[in-house]
C-alpha cells in the first residue's frame, strides 16, 4: 500500500464519482430547470443594512414595544376593523326592521328596500374584509421581516462563548418557531381579537338597545362565569405553553446534532439508540401539548356551556315577554340572532387566547434571547485601529472560559512585526486559546492584549478583525461557488485575483480538474473535496484577505503527508511578511518558525528558536527526540 493510500484514503470526490454524483456540480437537465426558475425571478433592490458591534439600546421586547413603531399602520388596519364590525353586526338590525315593518305589516316594498340594503352591507363587509386581510397580511410580513433581523443581526453580535453554550437547535427555534408563533399571533390573533371585542362592544351597545333587562340577564349569566375561568386558563396555560416552547427548543437541538453527526452515528452503529432517545425527546414535548391541551379541554367547552344555558334562558324569557305584548317578534328574532352573535365573539376570544399564550411564551423566549449582552463588546469611544505593522504583545493575560478554572495565567509574550511564532504543548495547555485571544474572540480577564500599542480593547471590532486573518483546524466551506469561499472576506474581489490566491497556494490541480473553474460549486462544509483541498481554500482566503497578522490553529493536524507538504508549501507564500501565530501539532510545522513557544499548564515555560530549545534540553528538546525516533 503506498504512503497516499495509508494516510489519506480516498478522496471524498472520488467516492462521489464512485457513486455516480456530479463533483460538486448541477446535472444538465437539473441546471436547466434551476436557471429557468431564476429568469422568473422577480428582481429585489439592493438593500442597506446598518450593522454594528455595539449593543442596541432598543427596548425589551414586549408586544407594545415591537407593535408600537407600526402605530401608524395599525390604525389603518383598525378603521378597516371597525368597518368590517359594523357591516357585519348590521344584519340583526336589519332583519327586525324587515319584519316589524315590512313582514308584519305586509308592506312589500320595506321588504325589499332592507333586502337589499342587506346584500349592499353584506357585499361591503366582504369588500372590507377582504382589503383588511390583504392590509393587515402585509403588514405582519413587515413586522416578521424586521423582527428575524433583528434577531439575525443580535446573533451575529453575539461573542463566541454564547454559542459554544447554546445548542444550535435551540438558536434555530428562537429564528423558526417562536417567531411563527408571533406572525400566527398578530396575522390571525391580535386583529381577529380586535374584531371580536369590537363586535362584542357594538352588540352590547345593540342588546341594551333592543332591551336592556335582557341586555343585563346576558351579562350577568355569562360575563362572570367566563371571567373567571379565563383567570384560571391564563395561570395554567401560562406555565404549560412555556414549557411547550423549551421542548420545542430541545426537538429540533437534537434533530440537528443528529444530522450534524450523522457520520459518526452510522460509524458506530447508532442510528437505532439516536431513534430511541429522538423518540424520548419528543415524548416529552408531546407531554407538555397535552398538559395544555388537558386544561384547554376544560376551559372551551364549559365556557361553551354557559353559553347555552345563556342562551336557553333568555330564549324563554324573551318568547315570554313576546307573548305578553312587551317585545315585538321582530325585537326578539334580533335579540335572539345578536345573542348568537354576542356568544360567537366570546367563543372565539376564547380560542384566541390560546394563540395569544403561545405568542407570549414565545416572545418571552425571544426576549431573553435579545436582553443576552456579548461577552466581547465594542466600547462606545472604540476608535478605528488604523493600519497596523504587525507587532503584538501580550501584557500579564490571565483567562479563564469560567471565573472557576483558569486557562492561562500571566502570560507575557511580544511578537515583532513580520515574525512567525509557533505555539507548541500538549492537549489542553491553552495554545489556542493564545489564539484566540488575539483575534480578540474573547477578552483576558487580567492583562492586555495589544496590536501595535494598540489596546484591543479601545479599537472597533470591524477595524481589527479587517486586519486580522484566521485558519481554523477545521476550515467551513459555505455552500455556493469556490469564487465565493475564497473571496468570503473580500467580495469584490475579481476573478483574477481569486485565481491568483488559488494558484499562489497549489490549487491549480483542483481547478483544472473542476468543470467551471473557480465558478464551480461545492457541496455544504466542502463535502465533496478532500481535507487537503478545504486547508488549500481556506489559507486562499486568508491569502485574498491580505491580513497583517494571521493565526493558524493547528492547520495540518488531520492532513496526510502528502497534503502536508502541501500546506507548508502553501503557508510559505501565505506568511511571507506578515505576522503570524501558529498553533502547531505537528514539529514539522512548528520548526518553520522564526520562534517557537512551549505552554504548559496555561504558561510559556520556553521561547525560543528551534536550536536554542533543543540546546536547552527541556520539555521541547524532549518533544524533538520522542519526533525524531518516531520519523526514523
Amino acid at each position: 500500500m503506498g504512503w497516499g493510500g495509508y494516510f489519506g484514503g480516498p478522496q471524498s470526490q472520488n467516492a462521489a464519482r464512485d457513486a455516480g454524483l456530479p463533483h460538486a456540480g448541477v446535472p444538465g437537465d437539473l441546471r436547466t430547470h434551476v436557471e429557468e426558475v431564476l429568469r422568473k425571478e422577480p428582481e429585489y433592490p439592493p438593500v442597506e443594512v446598518d450593522f454594528s458591534h455595539r449593543q442596541p439600546s432598543d427596548p425589551p421586547l414586549t408586544l407594545r414595544s415591537f407593535l408600537w413603531p407600526y402605530r401608524v399602520q395599525l390604525g389603518v388596519a383598525l378603521l378597516l376593523v371597525v368597518v368590517e364590525s359594523a357591516m357585519m353586526q348590521s344584519g340583526p338590525l336589519l332583519a327586525k326592521e324587515g319584519i316589524d315593518r315590512g313582514v308584519s305589516s305586509g308592506n312589500l316594498r320595506i321588504l325589499l328596500v332592507v333586502a337589499a340594503v342587506f346584500l349592499g352591507t353584506v357585499a361591503a363587509h366582504a369588500l372590507s374584509s377582504s382589503l383588511r386581510i390583504r392590509y393587515t397580511g402585509k403588514l405582519g410580513e413587515r413586522l416578521m421581516y424586521a423582527l428575524r433581523l433583528r434577531v439575525f443581526s443580535h446573533y451575529q453580535r453575539l461573542s463566541l462563548n454564547f454559542f459554544t453554550q447554546e445548542k444550535a437547535g435551540v438558536l434555530m427555534t428562537r429564528m423558526t418557531s417562536d417567531i411563527e408563533a408571533l406572525t400566527v399571533l398578530f396575522q390571525e390573533g391580535l386583529v381577529n381579537f380586535a374584531v371580536q371585542g369590537l363586535a362584542l362592544l357594538v352588540i352590547t351597545a345593540v342588546l341594551f338597545y333592543l332591551d336592556p333587562l335582557l341586555a343585563v340577564l346576558t351579562l350577568v349569566m355569562v360575563v362572570p362565569g367566563t371571567f373567571v375561568l379565563s383567570i384560571w386558563f391564563r395561570k395554567v396555560s401560562d406555565r404549560y405553553y412555556g414549557l411547550v416552547r423549551d421542548r420545542i427548543a430541545e426537538v429540533l437541538a437534537d434533530l440537528q446534532e443528529s444530522l450534524a453527526g450523522i457520520r459518526v452515528i452510522t460509524a458506530h452503529n447508532r442510528r437505532r439508540h439516536n431513534v430511541v432517545h429522538h423518540t424520548n425527546v419528543v415524548g416529552r414535548h408531546k407531554d407538555a401539548n397535552l398538559a395544555g391541551v388537558r386544561a384547554a379541554s376544560i376551559y372551551a367547552p364549559t365556557t361553551e356551556a354557559i353559553v347555552i344555558i345563556g342562551q336557553a334562558i333568555l330564549l324563554f324569557i324573551g318568547g315570554t315577554m313576546v307573548i305578553n305584548g312587551s317585545l315585538t317578534a321582530g325585537e326578539l328574532t334580533a335579540f335572539v340572532l345578536y345573542l348568537t352573535f354576542f356568544f360567537a365573539p366570546i367563543q372565539q376570544m376564547v380560542q384566541l387566547y390560546n394563540g395569544y399564550q403561545q405568542g407570549q411564551a414565545s416572545a418571552k423566549k425571544l426576549r431573553e434571547v435579545l436582553s443576552t449582552e456579548p461577552s466581547v463588546s465594542e466600547a462606545p469611544d472604540a476608535v478605528d485601529l488604523p493600519p497596523i505593522e504587525g507587532e503584538i504583545t501580550l501584557e500579564g493575560v490571565s483567562f479563564g472560559y469560567d471565573d472557576d478554572t483558569p486557562v492561562l495565567h500571566d502570560v507575557s509574550l511580544r511578537l515583532a512585526p513580520g515574525e512567525s511564532l509557533a505555539v507548541v504543548g500538549p492537549t489542553g495547555a491553552g495554545k489556542s486559546t493564545v489564539a484566540k485571544l488575539i483575534v480578540r474572540f474573547y477578552d483576558p480577564q487580567q492583562g492586555t492584549v495589544r496590536i501595535d500599542g494598540h489596546d484591543l480593547r479601545t479599537v472597533t471590532l470591524a477595524s481589527l478583525r479587517r486586519q486580522l486573518g484566521v485558519v481554523p483546524q477545521e476550515p467551513f466551506l459555505f455552500y455556493g461557488s469556490i469564487r465565493d469561499n475564497v473571496a468570503f472576506a473580500r467580495p469584490d474581489a475579481s476573478v483574477a485575483e481569486v485565481l491568483e490566491a488559488c494558484r499562489a497556494v497549489g490549487l491549480t490541480e483542483l481547478l483544472e480538474r473542476l468543470p467551471d473553474d473557480v465558478n464551480s460549486q461545492i457541496h455544504e462544509r466542502g463535502a465533496s473535496l478532500s481535507a487537503g483541498e478545504r486547508q488549500l481554500l481556506a489559507l486562499a482566503r486568508a491569502f485574498l484577505a491580505r491580513p497583517r497578522v494571521l493565526v493558524l490553529d493547528e492547520a495540518t493536524s488531520n492532513l496526510d503527508l502528502r497534503s502536508e507538504s502541501k500546506i507548508e508549501a502553501a503557508l510559505d507564500v501565505v506568511l511571507e511578511g506578515r505576522t503570524a501565530i501558529v498553533i502547531a501539532h505537528r514539529l514539522a510545522t512548528a520548526m518553520r518558525a522564526d520562534r517557537i513557544a512551549v505552554v504548559e499548564d496555561g504558561r510559556i515555560t520556553e521561547i525560543g528558536t528551534h536550536d536554542e530549545l533543543v540546546a536547552l534540553g527541556g520539555h521541547y528538546a524532549d518533544m524533538y527526540a520522542t519526533w525524531m525516533a518516531h520519523a526514523n
